[in-house]
């Protein structure tokens, strides 16, 4: 059975939070459909956090990141992903 593609509003977005809490700006990583294509950002705190309640993201939890950290070695310095 096929099934449609999801339509760009229907695809994920991924948040992953870079700054300290007590850093005055928040810098994140934000990504849509792919948590491995992503941009960065910064935002003072409210908007933040408006700019995830509009985009209803998805926080990036340490597996996450790590095994985009992981990818991201492979590929800048031709290590295994697991090495």
């Amino acid at each position: 059975m096929n099934h449609p593609a999801p339509t760009f509003n229907q695809m994920p977005r991924y948040v992953r939070v870079r700054s300290g809490a007590d850093n005055p700006f928040i810098e994140f990583d934000f990504a849509i459909g792919y948590p491995d294509l992503f941009v960065e950002l910064v935002m003072p705190p409210d908007a933040f956090r408006i700019f995830c309640r509009v985009n209803r993201v998805q926080h990036m939890d340490s597996a996450m990141a790590e095994a985009i950290d992981a990818d991201m070695r492979k590929w800048r310095y031709g290590e295994g992903a697991d090495d």
